[in-house]
């Protein structure tokens, strides 16, 4: 019942828009040359939700792009810095590479990470902290497509909320030899950044290359005083363990036969080290705060990928064909150094100061094919993906109890996660028909079977079953051309995410420091359901979209406590509850003016809510948020320049003492502005300047997602790049 209502809400939200959207089409002044020119820039288009070429406005779906040219305009640390300024996503976690992505409320192991359509993410991370996409060069990235809402069929665990695929720049062919590239520099105030990046592609005769790679040094970066709900730094404060050293190394290798058919090679390095999640020392955050320290000393992820496609096979039974198949090695060690204060009721100064150290070495090896196959009015899509994940790992603890006499010491070597394997097989297929000139719909299946699998493992003597989890899920969506530039969009598909390594099997302190995991090898798979209701427009000048949606997630695993205590720490496990629901509205519109300028917005709100137990606040994103921006680019699009401001509202739905904000996270506000000069030549040589000023108010703030363990955001921060192409 709460759905049909739901629904009946967002079909009634999206007809009381259909006036207003055609008479602005029908009433608006004729595009000049001009104008359709600047127009161009507003098409994009998405490989990643259809798995073919398909323009945004024609997708049945919520998908945002981001270009190129607006990855180099906002110089971000990594591609989960782009999100800020869009709808319905966000960011946890903060520094220069510890950003991850918040898609509607879901983060983490619900989020789905691509790099060119294949997974990044991995069985060995926390449950609320996904991979993270600094693994792959920003430099790049071609271009970054985001999915809002389940993506299951064609990608199948853990695309539960949305997808986020960075797509990178491809060896591209021509009729001569030829070489290009590009050397830049990149500067930040904050942390004193420092970056350098070179990129060299070419092609001769059936061969064409691509090599690049950055490196990276950043210091820990200063918050501002200020007062950010009961927050108060009376002066600058450095944000610990925010920094980091690191670089990107990448490589591409391609060969094209006579008939189309291509055959590639890429291999790729990220090392980092020294790298954090960040942190304020309590004392300046109040009483009784536990102090979460974590840091990454070293992580080396190693990958190669190999490929083959074809086009033009014109078979009974494939048009196209894509093989991948990828090996990667990730290893990482990761430090905590916690102390939690045990809080009224016992001696002052009493808690457990817990330091942990852990290293793992995580090996994946996948592949993916993929047939396509065009019949009439029908785009057909079908093929298997398979991975398997072997985690290797070594731990060691030391618990020092202290408040209560002597210190109590304890350690351990006991793995807090067992060596163990996780695989998953799957496929698919999905239809695109055209039922009509102005009717479209792609349904789609799949069925997946996932196992996890522990093994021996020293110092591990609770008992540890291996899981065989399958499932089926589905999408059905559906796009009207209502008017040339008005669409009208509706979908519903089934997620599904099986639980990873680290929820069925962890046994040891939580990262926050807070509590004791103890294992919960029965996990069931988490499934969802997504409904999404909508409107797309876009004429000469003007493209909008409106969209409602609800997504309910059955068997959701969550942390709930056990009313044990294991070393004075309360006892908590992963447990399956019964629904989790999330629902909310995203508009968004862009406008080109005269002479130049261009004005955009959107406005997000959410509200998310524990169904079996409603007393149960989950609000840890933003409850509402808006982006506005005013751009001018001159004609001949050498100079920019634009103005941004972003306002969170109010989160009032979090548990009561969970933060040291306050029972409300406050509403915040930030301006930034950027602009440059790109294209102007020197000695005919390519130049590119970009400056950008962040922060301009220089207000404390931190985003919702950082705010339970408080990590500010930078103060005014200043980013200067130059850029040499050739």
């Amino acid at each position: 019942m709460l759905t049909l209502t739901f629904l009946r809400r967002a079909l009634s939200t999206a007809a009381a828009l259909v006036p207003a959207i055609v008479a602005a089409q029908q009433g608006g002044p004729a595009a000049n040359a001009d104008s359709v020119s600047r127009a161009r820039s507003l098409r994009a288009v998405t490989v990643t939700a259809t798995r073919q070429k398909t323009d945004v406005h024609n997708v049945a779906q919520p998908v945002n792009v981001l270009d190129s040219t607006v990855i180099r305009s906002r110089l971000p640390n990594t591609a989960a810095d782009l999100l800020r300024e869009l709808p319905g996503v966000d960011v946890i976690g903060t520094g220069v590479n510890q950003a991850r992505p918040v898609i509607r409320g879901q983060r983490g192991q619900r989020i789905l990470l691509l790099q060119d359509g294949i997974r990044l993410n991995n069985s060995r991370r926390q449950q609320d902290f996904g991979e993270i996409p600094a693994l792959v060069d920003v430099s790049s990235i071609e271009r970054v497509e985001i999915v809002r809402g389940p993506a299951s069929v064609l990608y199948g665990t853990d695309a539960i909320g949305g997808v986020i695929n960075m797509i990178g720049r491809a060896p591209s062919f021509g009729t001569t030899p030829a070489i290009n590239g590009r050397v830049g520099y990149e500067y930040g105030s904050a942390g004193a950044l420092s970056k350098v990046d070179a990129r060299v592609d070419g092609h001769a005769g059936s061969f064409a290359y691509s090599l690049g790679g950055n490196g990276r040094v950043a210091g820990d970066y200063d918050a501002p005083s200020g007062t950010f709900g009961n927050v108060k730094l009376a002066n600058k404060t450095v944000l610990l363990n925010s920094g980091v050293r690191d670089h990107n190394l990448n490589g591409s290798l391609a060969w094209r036969s006579g008939n189309g058919a291509t055959v590639f090679v890429r291999a790729e390095q990220y090392v980092a080290d020294k790298a954090g999640f960040g942190y304020v020392p309590p004392a300046l955050l109040g009483g009784g705060q536990t102090k979460v320290e974590i840091l990454y000393p070293h992580q080396d992820f190693q990958k190669l990928t190999t490929g083959f496609t074809s086009g033009s096979l014109h078979t009974p039974v494939a048009d196209k064909i894509e093989i991948t198949v990828y090996a990667s090695r990730n290893r990482r060690d990761l430090a905590q150094n916690i102390f939690a204060p045990f809080g009224p009721g016992t001696p002052p100064g009493a808690g457990a100061d817990i330091k942990t150290y852990n290293f793992t070495d995580l090996g994946t090896v996948g592949g993916r094919a993929e047939a396509t196959k065009v019949a009439a009015n029908t785009i057909l899509t079908y093929g298997v993906d398979v991975f398997r994940d072997r985690s290797v790992n070594t731990d060691s603890s030391r618990t020092t109890i202290v408040g209560f006499g002597p210190p109590i010491v304890q350690t351990s070597k006991t793995a807090q996660v067992p060596n163990a394997t996780l695989a998953s097989f799957g496929t698919f297929i999905q239809g695109d028909v055209r039922l009509h000139e102005q009717l479209s719909v792609i349904l789609g299946g799949r069925w997946q079977n996932t196992t996890s699998t522990p093994t021996a493992t020293a110092g591990r003597t609770d008992a540890l079953t291996g899981h065989d989890n399958s499932t089926f899920v589905y999408a059905a969506n559906a796009i009207y051309r209502a008017t040339p530039a008005l669409s009208v969009v509706a979908s519903v598909g089934r997620g599904f995410r099986s639980p990873n390594l680290v929820e069925r099997y962890f046994d040891g302190p939580t990262p926050e420091g807070s509590a004791y995991q103890s294992a919960a090898p029965n996990l069931k798979p988490e499934t969802s359901v997504n409904y999404d209701g909508g409107l797309k427009f876009r004429d000469g000048r003007v493209v909008a979209e409106a969209f409602v949606f609800q997504n309910d997630i059955k068997d959701a695993v969550t942390i709930a406590p056990t009313g044990a205590k294991k070393n004075n720490l309360p006892v908590y496990t992963n447990v399956n509850v019964g629904s989790l629901r999330a629902q909310g509205v995203e508009l968004a519109a862009t406008v080109l003016l005269e002479r130049g300028f261009a004005v955009s917005g959107n406005f997000s709100t959410l509200k998310s809510k524990n169904v079996a137990n409603p007393a149960l606040p989950i609000g840890d994103t933003y409850a509402n948020k808006l982006n506005l921006a005013l751009g001018w680019t001159e004609r001949h699009g050498r100079l920019w320049a634009e103005y941004a401001v972003r306002r969170n509202g109010d989160q009032k739905d979090i548990a009561v003492g969970s933060s040291p904000v306050g029972n409300v996270l406050p509403a915040f506000t930030v301006q930034s502005i950027r602009g440059g000069i790109r294209g102007w030549t020197i000695a005919g040589v390519r130049q590119d300047l970009t400056v950008i000023v962040n922060n301009l108010a220089n207000v404390l703030y931190a985003e919702t997602a950082n705010s339970s363990f408080f990590r500010p955001e930078p103060g005014r921060m200043l980013k200067v790049a130059i850029s040499t192409g050739f």
